[in-house]
């Protein structure tokens, strides 16, 4: 696959399956920008990029202000001269159960990143993507398929609300030649727990897919760059799991 002379923008773009997805994008002749707020991680993604494609565009912002996510398509369009393809990848996970003192505020904590920012980004991204016929890919969840476990009500839901938003999204876009898609990966090799001040439970999460592994962000990112090719160019709407058997054990 080739993506020479695309604009990609990727927001989470400063670890896991959204530093991975840049550096594939750039191997493959991409302009990318990448979107975070941890600017020494973001340094890390720059310096490799650097070391094999066209020199990122990096923008320092959290996306769950809306002031800030309201300036990264219009960063990279400055930057870049269009838009091509827009992966929307940030996200947290909190456990908090529902009668916890906390849920309300951990609710819109999440959906303020998780969902919210997709949405303004989006919004902002589409004129530009339907002027170049792009695409668009929203990384979800399992999570967003099927109920996991107790504690992760918000999360779930905001994985749930992407994924609609998404299929919506396609059937709007569709008839201007954009297509929307999603990729929802079950646990992949990624700090989201240890983020989540959930500690590494990389062995413990072993045991709950059917092939005893964990995806690693690498291989989410082949999905991403498959998508947003024109190798899908028939692929609009549709939900990729990646999963190793999470689902249906």
């Amino acid at each position: 696959m080739s993506f020479t002379n695309k604009v990609v923008l990727i927001t989470g773009g400063s670890s896991g399956i959204g530093a991975k997805t840049a550096i594939l994008f750039a191997k493959e002749g991409a302009n990318v920008a990448i979107v975070g707020r941890n600017v020494a991680k973001l340094a890390k993604v720059e310096e490799e990029i650097n070391q094999i494609g066209n020199k990122p565009l990096v923008i320092v912002a959290d996306v769950s202000k809306d002031d800030e996510a309201i300036t990264i398509v219009k960063k990279t369009v400055e930057a870049f001269g269009k838009l091509d393809i827009l992966v929307n990848n940030a996200g947290i996970m909190r456990h908090c159960e529902i009668f916890d003192a906390s849920f309300l505020q951990v609710y819109d904590e999440i959906m303020n990143t998780n969902m919210r920012p997709v949405v303004i980004i989006t919004s902002q991204a589409v004129p530009y993507i339907r002027e170049t016929k792009g695409n668009i890919i929203n990384i979800s969840s399992v999570a967003g398929i099927d109920v996991i476990q107790p504690g992760f009500i918000s999360y779930q839901a905001s994985k749930a609300a992407l994924t609609h938003f998404t299929k919506a999204l396609a059937v709007e876009l569709g008839p201007y030649g954009v297509r929307a898609n999603i990729v929802s990966p079950g646990p992949v090799k990624t700090d989201i727990f240890v983020s989540a001040g959930m500690g590494n439970l990389e062995k413990e999460l072993e045991n709950t897919t059917v092939l005893n592994r964990l995806s690693d962000p690498e291989e989410v990112a082949d999905i991403i760059a498959y998508l947003a090719s024109d190798k899908a160019k028939s692929v609009t709407g549709s939900n990729y799991v990646i999963d190793n058997g999470f689902l249906i054990k």
